[in-house]
């Protein structure tokens, strides 16, 4: 703040300057300042408690940020024997409206989409490529992009074909996981873009990408050093959205229905315990997450009413899900802090 010299001051300014009341007056006025501007600086979050095909498209031109050039969807296409992942009747119209390409990569952990021969079966038998390009983007091979935070991976393993899109929409299912506790936007952009071997790279948070070694116990980050996968997840995420123009060229949506405790990457995932909650979207990633947390921990769990959001709860809080906002928040990521709006 610059002060000025006063001159002169009149007898009446005098006593106005010496009233308590003007003084309490303009710390009111400073404190409401200082909040509405913190209130500016937030990300803001979008969400609607409406999931069909046009609140999905509703929520995307809410951002405000329009995909342009070759846009990559990024999304799981669910193991087979899986039902919870998103459906193609659901994605149709997004991808539709940026005339987007459908993009994922191969599994590290085996199953029914490890190979690109299988991956495809699986991506047909869905129904995803009777409504859009779809790309495996590791199918030709992977690519090393830079990290910022590297105390754990050095870079990032990713699918090669990543280098042929302008802009991504990061368009996750907000569901429970085994190892991460929860998998959102940031799980979606760290293992969903990472290739095979960057998949076990990020597992082991660095020691391996070698996709048969990593489910050693002395490589696989779990348990004790289950922080070290989060973290080395989180590291992962901010390298893809940096590689985007900074972030200016990607977004983040959170689909948050047939919410079970089990991944779309399990073949006999739990039955969902909750109903459906809505959809999330923000230029921010780690508010985007954040906000589907606090969504999922502040409802009032309803049995009765076949609602009940415990058990998700505690898986999340077994794996200690919660801290990969925490420290994607830490090196820069994103903002647990948010604003909220509601979309009519």
């Amino acid at each position: 703040m610059k002060y000025f010299p006063i001159i002169l001051l009149s007898a009446a300014a005098i006593a106005l300057c010496a009233c308590g009341n003007t003084k309490k007056a303009k710390t009111v006025t400073n404190q409401n300042d200082t909040q509405t501007t913190e209130n500016a600086m937030k990300p803001t979050v979008y969400f609607t408690s409406e999931i069909t095909p046009e609140s999905l498209v509703r929520i995307y031109e809410a951002l405000g940020r329009e995909a342009t050039g070759k846009v990559a969807v990024k999304i799981s296409t669910g193991e087979p024997g899986g039902h919870n992942y998103l459906k193609p009747e659901l994605i149709k119209g997004l991808v539709d409206k940026v005339k987007g390409t459908i993009v994922e990569c191969n599994t590290a952990y085996g199953g029914n989409r490890a190979t690109s021969e299988l991956h495809w079966k699986a991506i047909h038998d869905h129904g995803f490529d009777a409504i859009a390009k779809v790309d495996i983007m590791d199918e030709e091979g992977d690519m090393k992009i830079p990290v910022k935070d590297s105390s754990l991976i050095k870079y990032d393993i990713v699918g090669k074909h990543l280098a042929n899109y302008d802009f991504m929409i990061n368009l996750a299912h907000f569901k429970g996981h085994a190892m991460g506790g929860f998998g959102g936007v940031l799980k979606n952009q760290s293992i969903g873009v990472a290739s095979s071997a960057g998949k076990a790279y990020i597992h082991s948070a660095g020691k391996t990408d070698d996709v048969v070694k990593v489910w050693a116990p002395e490589y696989l980050a779990a348990g004790d050093t289950q922080d070290l996968f989060l973290e080395s997840m989180a590291a992962a995420a901010q390298a893809v959205h940096e590689y985007f123009n900074g972030g200016k060229n990607i977004l983040y949506i959170n689909v948050m229905n047939n919410m079970s405790v089990d991944c779309d990457c399990d073949s006999h995932p739990e039955d969902p315990k909750m109903k459906d909650m809505g959809i999330m979207a923000s230029l921010d990633p780690v508010a985007c997450d954040q906000a589907a947390l606090d969504k999922v921990f502040g409802m009032t769990p309803n049995p009765e009413n076949d609602d009940d959001n415990r058990p998700l709860m505690e898986r999340i809080n077994r794996q200690h899900g919660t801290y990969i906002t925490e420290y994607a928040e830490k090196i820069g990521l994103g903002s647990k802090s948010y604003n909220l709006i509601t979309l009519k």
